[in-house]
């Protein structure tokens, strides 16, 4: 007697080694690694908090430093987008100074770079920054600071950081992270982007938020 012949859903779940759609995807992505938010967070916002801190309002002049359009996108760990979470980063102008009443050298700052900016996430979770690549300051290799704050659940403050830059072997902060996916996730490559903008470079940095 001949068997019935098993439906297509019985095949695929019997057979050996085979890769269902969507399997992969199931798995939990590596949730970005906290960070200090360090001492140079605003205490008092600037008049421009957009999202370019290359050009303040007003100002004919641009910053110091090479153009970099940072983006990305906020998920949770199953890879669903966290719209409307605002994302601030800062960061140091060109010279290594941060804009802040306790940094040194405060008075030298760049007054044509804005040094904190923020934005919204939309419905994909993408958000995006124009800024500079980030400068190194005594003691600490080149990064940018970053804070989300989803519309529900826990926040996260992180720290991103240049693929190949050389100070990257001896930042204290940066070794913190023992594990290499979740310090990968926080190593950026800084890549050319004339299509962008000329001279300018780009950076993707996605985050992950923790349930």
């Amino acid at each position: 007697m001949i068997p019935p012949a098993l439906p297509r859903r019985g095949v695929l779940l019997a057979t050996p080694g085979l890769i269902l759609p969507g399997a992969l995807a199931a798995e939990p992505r590596i949730p970005t690694p906290a960070q200090t938010r360090g001492p140079f967070y605003p205490v008092a916002f600037p008049a421009d908090t957009d999202a370019d801190l290359v050009r303040v309002r007003g100002a004919a002049a641009e910053a110091m430093g090479t153009v970099t359009h940072l983006s990305g996108r906020v998920t949770d760990t199953h890879g669903t987008p966290l719209a409307g979470a605002l994302v601030e980063i800062w960061q140091c102008d060109a010279q290594g100074i941060y804009r802040h009443p306790r940094a040194p050298g405060t008075e030298r700052f760049d007054p044509h770079f804005q040094g904190y900016g923020r934005a919204l996430t939309d419905a994909r979770g993408a958000y995006a920054f124009r800024t500079i690549r980030p400068a190194p300051y005594p003691g600490r290799t080149p990064h940018i600071h970053v804070q989300v704050t989803p519309r529900a659940g826990a926040g996260l403050v992180t720290q991103l950081y240049v693929a190949g830059e050389p100070l990257n072997a001896r930042d204290g902060l940066l070794n913190r992270i023992r594990d290499p996916r979740a310090r990968e996730a926080v190593v950026i490559p800084f890549l050319p982007a004339e299509r962008l903008e000329p001279g300018a470079l780009r950076a993707v940095f996605d985050i992950v938020l923790a349930a």
